[in-house]
């Protein structure tokens, strides 16, 4: 409840199971388009990708130092994407979340984001930390020197898409075969690999709700793709105009 005795707004909470990347884009899009039609709430979807490199808008060619053949030989897609940034990885076993929501300051929004992802896990029994004070391409959520969240976002007519990964029981190798975040000689961690036989995905993305929801003053509200009219006539709608991306990876 809010000190005035009303109950706070909500952020809906959509669990989407395994997405491919191109099509989870596409959901993003049309969730952001009802949301600035005023027929969607601020919304958390929550999900995970098949293996898939992405490349923000930052990205070099370098940070993909094996070649295209390596990686597709491996499984793994490689897709260019709007969001800020520069290179990283998805795949199944990993923690993705896309915050669809009205913003008016994108830095204050990934601070948000990284409070909120350290905040969780402490309730898992980890140790995290921010290092945005070192520079943008520390942007991300940090054990010790290793990096086990990675975020980017962008916005578009003043409505968030893109947003957090954080690894809990993913394989880290397809992390060793490029250059993070453009962080050359960065080490990934992953909850297993701090905590072990403990790492469960299911708890971790209910600690996260908890903190995001918490942190952002709002009442979760779970719901299915059918009340954000996920459906596939409706997957592609709602490019924007206005744009503005932040750092990721």
């Amino acid at each position: 409840m809010h000190e005035s005795g009303r109950k706070a707004p909500e952020l809906w909470i959509c669990s989407l199971g395994t997405v491919p990347y191109v099509e989870g884009v596409e959901i993003q899009e049309h969730v952001a388009a009802r949301r600035r039609a005023g027929e969607a709430a601020d919304t958390l979807l929550l999900l995970e990708h098949p293996p898939v490199y992405t490349r923000g808008r930052r990205a070099k060619d370098e940070e993909l130092a094996l070649g295209e053949h390596f990686y597709r030989s491996r499984g793994i897609e490689i897709v260019p994407t709007d969001r800020g940034g520069r290179v990283t990885y998805h795949g199944p076993g990993q923690l993705v979340g896309y915050p669809i929501m009205g913003v008016g300051d994108v830095l204050a929004h990934l601070r948000a984001i990284e409070a909120a992802i350290v905040q969780a896990l402490a309730r898992v029994g980890i140790e995290a930390r921010s290092r945005c004070q070192e520079g943008p391409d520390w942007t991300g959520v940090w054990v010790g020197e290793r990096k086990i969240a990675s975020l980017g976002v962008h916005v578009s007519r003043g409505v968030s898409t893109h947003g957090f990964a954080i690894n809990v029981v993913n394989d880290l190798t397809p992390f060793s075969w490029i250059v993070p975040c453009g962080l050359s000689g960065v080490s990934m961690t992953s909850v297993a690999q701090e905590i072990g036989d403990a790492a469960d995905l299911a708890r971790v993305r209910e600690r996260v709700v908890e903190s995001f929801c918490a942190l952002h003053g709002r009442q979760p509200r779970l719901v299915g793709p059918a009340d954000l009219g996920i459906g596939p006539a409706d997957l592609g709608a709602g490019a924007g105009t206005s744009e503005r991306s932040a750092v990721a990876a």
